[in-house]
């Protein structure tokens, strides 16, 4: 059915990917049952940022919680895409130093009202595929790092 055979990704090409894509979806348990939902994130560093509302369901979800956050794409023909998945701790940032960095990300809540509530997903483990032609369609520079996605 695809061109080119599923090839699993680089760590390094994993995060240019989530670099150059502003829509994911991060996975938590919201009253013990699974819970999808589409956020806007920014990187800071290699780690996932997203903003949220105060006493939010999403911010209660994600505090300490161990979360799924996912990123894809694929070309309008559907003949090339990728994945990349990030698993980790979410915890709300804190500390004053790490705020100021995390404010300073272009960050849009969609919701309107209060969401000074910065969460943050480390890449504890990061793994990514893709199939179809590359790297033409995968159009963020790929390092020659071929160690595949694995945890830090």
């Amino acid at each position: 059915m695809f061109p080119e055979p599923l090839r699993h990704l680089t760590r390094n090409e994993c995060l240019a990917l989530l670099a150059g894509a502003r829509l994911g979806r991060v996975a938590v348990s919201i009253r013990a049952l699974p819970t999808i939902l589409p956020v806007n994130y920014a990187l800071l560093d290699d780690d996932v940022v997203l903003r949220t509302a105060p006493g939010s369901k999403l911010s209660a979800a994600l505090l300490g919680a161990v979360v799924g956050f996912e990123v894809d794409d694929t070309n309008q023909d559907r003949s090339a895409g990728w994945s990349v998945l990030v698993v980790g701790h979410a915890n709300e940032i804190r500390d004053d130093a790490t705020l100021g960095r995390a404010r300073g990300l272009r960050l849009e809540a969609w919701a309107p009202g209060d969401h000074d509530h910065f969460v943050m997903i480390p890449t504890e483990h990061v793994s990514g595929r893709a199939f179809g032609p590359s790297p033409a369609f995968i159009r963020t520079p790929m390092p020659s790092n071929k160690t595949p996605c694995v945890s830090r």
